[in-house]
């Protein structure tokens, strides 16, 4: 492959031209970060402003990170300047040059990502963005490392789309790849457009990233969007965030590594950028173990009596949680792992009371086995479903537990190709989405039309919305339950 450089537009802007300078400003930001290096981070959180700004909580970032086990660095930053619906675009390069020096792109892993779906070359997005590369300098001067690099920047997403490339790329993640979702977070001011309040504006502003912050903690995905579109909070970021929070282990610690605003270091209360350094502590691990250790990535029936156990696991998992509470329940793991549960697929926990719907909450993306989704949703349909109080020990023996077993979704060209009983549905339109199980429509007596008006009623859009403009993925359930 001929050699191609990249050369980086932000030497000059972002950061000093020059070899001396710019390991000089470097060197300034990285004072007074005193820090052991860790090494099980499989990803992290970095703002991408000015080194002025930003240049410190970045640095402080890659300054606990050990290159030791890593072998690539992916960096996705949001695109700033050009609209790329559902679109992720790549560098045509084999290299990145920064006034440091050269980094090798990582091409083997560059061509496995082109072969999905969403993943283009759009050069104009890459002319002036500043999200990706600026975390160049940085990696080359605090990590000191010659890993090769991966830079991407990331289009615009609705939900339902977000959420199948998401899963797309996690099968490409390895326990030597290092995730950088390059992000800035609230920008406060009349300069963005942006002002929900006008006293106190520090502590506010805190306050609002923080509560952003928790539900990234938690890899809250949906609870992200909705205060994201709820408080219209100006997170740059938010699809690199998002992206990263659909993908990251379900084991997967997140730890704050430092917080500041730029209103604070100017003394600017018009005008702010908000700042947040996080590391991801888990391990990414590998789909090629994960087939030669005999677990399913996802596809075929399990067999009845790891559904049976299944079942068993969930009701266990309420039971201990009434009585010793959640964070028993979370941790506990069953005496017997068969091969089937151990398959990584998505999966749902339905409860019912008496016939009438009780609590229902789950995950479609395939992203770890199955057991483990099983074990968490369970204790989210009795005590986190929004729609329902906390499920009370008395009401136990009147509930009966339905687990549905996901296929991994894939998209539709139209809602026409939805066979009712057969799929079930998420449907994504303007940033909004909502799912249908496959069982959803045929108990409630429902055809296709009639189906996805309620859908979008669902997903907070009009009754006809439906019709035009929107996107489906499909997925089928093996479901299992109780009831007789």
């Amino acid at each position: 492959m001929a050699k191609k450089v990249m050369v980086s537009p932000l030497a000059g802007q972002w950061f000093q031209d020059s070899e001396r300078a710019l390991r000089d400003e470097i060197a300034e930001r990285c004072k007074g970060i005193t820090v052991v290096r860790k090494k099980n981070i499989c990803a992290a959180v970095v703002p991408h402003a000015g080194y002025r700004y930003s240049g410190s909580v970045a640095a402080g970032v890659y300054l606990r990170i050990s290159p030791q086990n890593l072998r690539r660095i992916i960096v996705m930053g949001p695109s700033h300047y050009v609209g790329m619906r559902n679109k992720i675009s790549v560098p045509d390069a084999t290299h990145y040059a920064t006034p440091l020096g050269e980094i090798k792109a990582d091409t083997e892993f560059i061509g496995r990502l082109r072969s999905l779906p969403f993943v283009t070359h759009q050069p104009e997005s890459h002319m002036r963005e500043h999200s990706d590369q600026i975390q160049l300098p940085l990696i080359q001067a605090c990590l000191a490392t010659n890993l090769p690099v991966v830079c991407m920047v990331c289009g615009q997403f609705d939900a339902g789309s977000l959420v199948e490339a998401a899963g797309g790329l996690r099968g490409l993640m390895d326990e030597g790849t290092l995730f950088v979702a390059s992000s800035d977070f609230t920008h406060y001011g009349a300069n963005y457009g942006y002002v929900p309040f006008k006293d106190e504006v520090f502590e506010k502003l805190e306050t609002l990233d923080m509560g952003i912050f928790e539900l990234f903690a938690r890899k809250d995905l949906a609870g992200f969007m909705r205060y994201l579109d709820e408080t219209g909070a100006t997170v740059c970021g938010r699809d690199p965030l998002a992206f990263l929070m659909a993908m990251m282990p379900a084991d997967a610690k997140v730890e704050r590594t430092a917080y500041e605003t730029s209103g604070q270091m100017t003394h600017d209360t018009r005008n702010s950028v908000s700042y947040i350094g996080a590391l991801v502590a888990g391990s990414w691990s590998d789909p090629a173990k994960r087939k030669k250790a005999g677990v399913a990535l996802g596809g075929g029936k399990l067999p009845d009596e790891d559904c049976t156990r299944l079942l068993k696991l969930a009701r266990d998992t309420i039971v201990r949680a009434l009585e010793s509470g959640e964070r028993a329940a979370a941790a506990a793991v069953p005496e017997h792992l068969t091969e089937g549960m151990q398959a990584v697929r998505g999966g749902f926990v339905t409860l019912h009371k008496r016939g009438d719907l009780r609590g229902c909450i789950g995950e479609i993306v395939p992203r770890r086995e199955i057991w483990k989704a099983v074990r968490e949703q369970a204790l989210n349909a009795a005590f986190n479903d929004p729609r329902f109080p906390s499920l009370r020990k008395d009401e136990l023996k009147e509930i009966d537990i339905e687990i549905s077993i996901l296929t991994p979704p894939r998209p539709v060209g139209s809602w026409r190709e939805i066979e009712i009983g057969r799929h079930g549905m998420v449907l994504s339109k303007g940033g909004r989405s909502a799912v249908f199980l496959p069982q959803v429509a045929p108990e409630q007596g429902w055809g296709i039309e009639e189906t996805l008006t309620h859908l979008a009623l669902k997903a907070g859009l009009g009754a006809e919305d439906w019709r035009e403009g929107a996107e489906f993925l499909v997925f089928e359930a093996q479901i299992a339950h109780e009831r007789k």
